[in-house]
């Protein structure tokens, strides 16, 4: 297994890390996508029981690896982990660091892209393809949307052969992980700086709940979130584990997600319900639906 601790070290700003104000915080661990809705999550929840939450956000690859390495070094990681896909938090059972995995929400793949191009749906693929348009991605492996990514290149293949090669050369892996990316500057929206401030890219693969926030975010008002055509519509199901020797109140925190009242916030941020299940073979232990 390939080992990115080193790339998790040089994205710091791609993490977030709510510190509590006394001991004994939930710990838990989410995907960059989820920094904003599960927040609130974590903030209802303090409301509710009183129990504070200490979050990390970041590329779900990296962070699992980042619990691995937690593991080796102090036997001990975070509480819950909550995941852009379902793989990470499945490999973390299957080295029986965690409990099972359920799929707790999902997303789904968009193109964001910056004011005054006139792409549609229909148009898509033959502007991916144009030599002159800049492509931004995230980071396969270190991060679940650029594996989506990748997927999306593998579909339009399908439809015009050769061109998941041309996409996967001229796809700029900015975001998620990637050593040699620029750095976001702080308080700056990902999708609004490179679409929009510095044009770095015309399009960009991200998650429809992304695109939102961008949306909603000072400068990107004119970004227009582009559906994928149904032969390269790719969805997003998100993993959620309570890790090994975790807080008994890690428990109640990942019940609290999966909620009615948890549930509803990840909506208000534009996920979508659950659809998926996981592997029975899992085993019995763990949360359920």
């Amino acid at each position: 297994m390939k080992k990115h601790f080193f790339a998790f070290s040089l994205i710091a700003c791609a993490v977030s890390v709510t510190l509590p104000t006394q001991a004994l915080a939930v710990k838990l661990y989410g995907a960059g996508s989820l920094r904003d809705s599960l927040t609130e999550v974590a903030e209802s929840f303090n409301e509710r029981y009183g129990i504070l939450v200490e979050t990390r956000f970041g590329p779900s690859g990296l962070t699992r690896e980042f619990i691995e390495q937690e593991f080796f070094e102090t036997g001990k990681s975070a509480d819950v982990f909550a995941s852009a896909d379902i793989d990470n938090p499945q490999t973390l059972f299957q080295e029986g660091l965690s409990k099972s995995v359920v799929n707790f929400t999902s997303n789904r793949m968009t193109a964001v892209v910056r004011s005054g191009l006139g792409i549609t749906s229909d148009n898509l693929l033959d502007f991916l393809l144009k030599s002159e348009i800049k492509l931004g991605t995230s980071t396969p492996v270190a991060d679940p949307s650029g594996n989506y990514a990748w997927q999306i290149f593998d579909k339009a293949d399908q439809v015009t052969p050769g061109s998941s090669q041309i996409l996967k050369d001229k796809a700029l892996q900015l975001v998620g992980g990637n050593p040699n990316a620029l750095i976001v500057p702080n308080g700056k929206n990902n999708l609004v700086y490179f679409l929009e401030e510095t044009k770095q890219a015309d399009i960009f693969l991200s998650y429809y709940t992304s695109g939102k926030t961008a949306q909603a975010t000072e400068g990107g008002e004119n970004l227009q979130i582009v559906e994928l055509p149904y032969y390269l519509a790719t969805k997003a199901n998100y993993g959620l584990t309570t890790l090994k020797n975790a807080d008994p109140d890690g428990e109640k925190l990942a019940e609290y997600i999966l909620s009615q009242k948890g549930q509803g916030i990840l909506a208000k941020y534009g996920f979508t319900a659950p659809s998926t299940s996981v592997p029975e073979h899992q085993g019995a232990g763990g949360i359920l639906l």
